[in-house]
């Protein structure tokens, strides 16, 4: 008797939360700024909006029919006129490519994982080269992610870690020139090690960002309240709104942004290893991985705990391009959900 197949509402509704949660705060965060440079406080709040709607119609859209149980249709939805970032497009490429070359090269007769020539040359080799064409944009920050996506999928899928230690260590010299010789990247791990060196200037982004949390306090200030946002922090509304949010909301609307992320990953885990396709739990490991990792950077920047980086929060930040791929990859995942066991 074939399986009666449920969306994992956990997972659906994390992600809407989140979105809300979003909408509520770039209005909040760019309502000043959007008076001041549009003559209207909404100018941010409708173009978010209007890519939330799109989003979540394109999520809902691939729920349903992205993926078929023999996952025969790899397809990408067409968008007419709409306009995407490369390396947003990059992140999903990597992930779909990855899940493909890994669920064939896991087959009974196959290869296998490990082979040198046959597997890890063939399936590094794409990745390697598109995130040298996104460090060429430049930018660093979505390289590594694209990285780390990498990296966790060939781990699943039974890579040898002495390969992963090996890709590290050669990476290193790689890094050093990228970052060491780079003299604006250089002058960020600087000012990340002490901000105060240069609090007028390039400390002057990190230390109002952790004023910003620290006003906050354990309730914040309410929302709309922030004073931060007033032309002192800049990027309120994209890189660092959780900052914001931290000081409207406190440590609980704090808390809870993170307790919301904690769910989409344990749903988008769990969906990972139950479903039996391998061809989907690849994909769904990657996009959980995506999210995850991008949520760890940005917060870790408005935290003060990494060099900052131009990394948008998922779902929260302003920003058509990052909010609607985010949807549409979460619509795939919702379709995995539905498969696993």
């Amino acid at each position: 008797m074939p399986r009666n197949l449920q969306t994992d509402r956990w997972l659906f509704g994390s992600t809407v939360a989140l979105c809300l949660v979003g909408a509520v705060m770039v209005f909040s965060a760019s309502a000043v700024t959007a008076r001041d440079e549009f003559g209207s406080g909404y100018h941010f709040l409708l173009h978010q909006l209007l890519w939330l709607v799109l989003g979540i119609g394109a999520m809902m859209l691939v729920g349903a029919f992205f993926l078929d149980k023999s996952h025969a249709t790899h397809r990408w939805i067409r968008l007419g006129p709409a306009s995407l970032q490369p390396s947003e497009l990059a992140k999903l490429a990597v992930i779909f490519y990855l899940a493909w070359f890994l669920e064939r090269r896991g087959r009974r007769g196959s290869f296998g994982i490990n082979d040198w020539k046959r597997t890890i040359l063939p399936a590094l080799g794409p990745v390697l080269a598109l995130i040298g064409l996104v460090v060429i944009e430049p930018d660093l920050g979505t390289a590594v992610e694209i990285f780390i996506i990498a990296v966790a999928m060939l781990y699943v899928a039974g890579l040898n870690a002495k390969y992963i230690v090996g890709a590290g260590l050669a990476s290193l010299p790689i890094f050093y020139l990228l970052i060491v010789r780079v003299s604006y990247r250089y002058d960020r791990i600087l000012t990340f090690l002490n901000p105060t060196l240069d609090p007028q200037g390039h400390g002057f982004q990190l230390l109002q960002s952790l004023i910003a949390v620290g006003s906050g306090g354990f309730t914040g200030v309410g929302l709309m309240e922030s004073k931060q946002k007033l032309f002192y922090l800049p990027e309120a509304h994209t890189d660092f709104i959780y900052a914001v949010l931290c000081e409207e909301m406190g440590f609980i609307g704090g808390a809870l942004v993170l307790g919301l992320f904690a769910v989409y990953g344990w749903r988008g885990m769990r969906s990972a290893f139950k479903v039996t396709d391998e061809f989907g739990r690849f994909v769904a490991l990657g996009i959980t991985v995506m999210v995850l990792s991008q949520a760890l950077i940005n917060l870790g920047v408005v935290l003060g705990m990494m060099p900052t980086k131009g990394i948008p929060l998922p779902f929260i930040s302003y920003g058509g391009s990052s909010l609607l791929v985010m949807l549409v990859a979460t619509g795939v995942l919702l379709n995995i959900s539905q498969q696993a066991e």
